[in-house]
């Protein structure tokens, strides 16, 4: 099945391919069907020095850019894996890079590197503001040489398969700011030191099977060398992390699609009914073509994104725009894939339920395609703010 990529890297895909190859479907599907976290997998891609992609060279990196590490993501579910027991140490560089300090990149990035450290994790969703960021509660109070922390998080993933955590925390009220972004601070966290010492976690079972986490945090005391960037800047320097986390969750939907796209097409080219393959029926065809048409277009958003982002331009825009195209693109891939394979789609050997299940999630995180109206309406047409 050919691709209209204008990024094809055919280099990084076939060695990408050529390990994934070595986990295959049944290994993801046990794993899915046990809620287990593919350790094996995570730790081949570390080994390999995919993981380290956008880790510049002089701190033991690949130094690739954005784009790069969207087309890992993308063979990664396009392979049958689910990138997202991985994706967070990709997005989270963006913050680190951007905005740490050179003595914390030089304490960090080497480790994360060579796989002695993992920086998995991003604290920042709560329950009782989720999206509505600048309103959250969790605040991080400076006492001398440190900060002391006391609140919650909800949704946060990948906890207990990572050393260290980006936790984003109010350090100003809200009502001392002039402007509700302002007053938030961003902070390295130690996991192995935090849990347990002022930070409990608990598990929240969940449709995809993914491993996240409610989190609570009583007195955890912070170190002040921990702060990245400069204090009450949190929410601006974030956004770095989040347009980087966009556009790969994009990468991973249309990495999705192709898997929904082609498992439909070769099923429906083999499955005889009426003595004929369904495949030869239009209204099998054209659910399918429909699905492919929109995945490539938003696979050329995706690449505009990742390159607006390489180039050190303005990406917001594009990043909502192709996570929001590309999920909408692997949903619709997703159920011309289950309703081509009819009753096989849900029985667990093909593999269709799970990849399903995980791909309906991206309609709802890490923002909802609904609020990237709103952000589309109001910040680049120009109409009143909604909310």
């Amino acid at each position: 099945m050919q691709t209209s990529a204008p990024e094809t890297h055919d280099d990084v895909r076939a060695a990408l391919r050529t390990l994934c190859a070595q986990f295959p479907p049944e290994y993801h599907r046990q794993h899915g069907a046990d809620e287990t976290y593919p350790e094996e997998f995570v730790e081949a891609l570390t080994r390999a020095g995919w993981l380290a992609a956008m880790i510049p060279e002089e701190y033991g990196g690949s130094g690739l850019g954005l784009t790069e590490a969207s087309i890992i993501m993308e063979e990664i579910n396009r392979s049958g894996g689910n990138a997202g027991h991985c994706h967070g140490q990709m997005y989270n560089m963006g913050t680190l890079l951007r905005h740490g300090s050179e003595e914390q990149k030089r304490k960090y990035l080497p480790g994360i590197a060579s796989g002695e450290l993992r920086l998995q994790s991003m604290a920042v969703t709560e329950p009782t503001t989720g999206t509505d960021t600048t309103k959250l509660k969790t605040t991080a109070v400076k006492k001398r040489d440190r900060y002391v922390v006391n609140g919650q998080k909800v949704w946060i993933s990948r906890i207990r398969h990572s050393d260290l955590m980006i936790l984003l925390a109010r350090t100003t009220p809200i009502s001392e700011v002039k402007r509700k972004a302002q007053g938030l601070s961003i902070f390295m966290v130690d996991l192995r030191k935090a849990i347990g010492n002022g930070m409990r976690v608990s598990p929240i079972a969940n449709m995809p099977g993914h491993e996240t986490y409610e989190v609570f945090f009583d007195e955890l005391e912070i170190p002040e060398e921990n702060l990245i960037g400069e204090e009450g800047r949190g929410f601006y320097h974030i956004l770095d992390g989040l347009n980087a986390e966009r556009t790969l969750i994009a990468a991973e939907c249309i990495g999705d699609g192709y898997w929904f796209i082609e498992k439909a097409r070769a099923y429906a080219g083999e499955r005889i009914v009426f003595d004929r393959p369904i495949g030869q029926n239009q209204g099998v065809q054209f659910p399918i073509a429909r699905a492919y048409v929109n995945l490539e277009a938003a696979n050329l958003m995706r690449f505009e994104a990742c390159r607006r982002f390489d180039s050190g331009s303005d990406c917001g825009a594009q990043a909502n725009m192709a996570k929001l195209l590309a999920a909408d693109a692997s949903w619709e891939a997703a159920n011309a894939c289950i309703q081509t394979h009819g009753g096989f789609g849900f029985a667990r050997e093909y593999d269709v339920e799970r990849k399903f299940r995980e791909t309906r999630l991206y309609q709802v995180a890490p923002i909802s395609t609904n609020l990237i109206l709103s952000y589309v309406a109001e910040h680049i047409l120009g109409m009143p703010r909604s909310f």
